[in-house]
């Protein structure tokens, strides 16, 4: 069954996450990121940061941590054991760090298929900003639905 395009331009509600020591020590540790700084409050703040930052591709859990209630692939789709992870993409503009509180809010983009609908790809972008309403990521996500 075919995906609807009416979700093209749906923007989700805001969401917020309070980025946590322990969060960022278990992506650390997920993603095999070796560099202190990620880890330990110590030498994060001995690299003059104000906690612990978050690594690079943390921005992908975010979404995972405070998923959309509007606009969510689960509407749009009606098999998700169907759906699979295209693509992903990050632009960052500030860090991220333990203590932020992160506003998030989503927006489908485009809806598309290839070879004669076999293949649909949704395409999401979720911006994060911190506290101070200073965007910190923007995240591109691709998914791929095999019908």
């Amino acid at each position: 069954m075919a995906v609807d395009r009416k979700y093209i331009g749906v923007e989700s509600e805001e969401r917020y996450i309070d980025v946590e020591k322990g969060q960022l020590r278990l992506f650390a540790a997920a993603v095999a990121e070796r560099n202190p700084v990620y880890s330990d409050e110590a030498a994060a703040r001995a690299a003059g940061y104000p906690s612990l930052p978050a690594p690079p591709t943390f921005a992908f859990s975010l979404n995972l941590l405070a998923p959309a209630k509007v606009g969510n692939v689960v509407d749009m789709v009606e098999n998700i054991g169907a759906v699979l992870h295209g693509e992903q993409s990050f632009e960052y503009h500030r860090m991220i760090f333990a203590g932020d509180r992160i506003r998030l809010r989503t927006k489908t983009v485009d809806i598309f298929d290839k070879k004669g609908g076999k293949l649909e790809f949704i395409v999401q972008d979720t911006t994060a900003h911190n506290q101070q309403g200073e965007l910190c990521v923007t995240a591109r996500f691709t998914l791929v639905v095999r019908n």
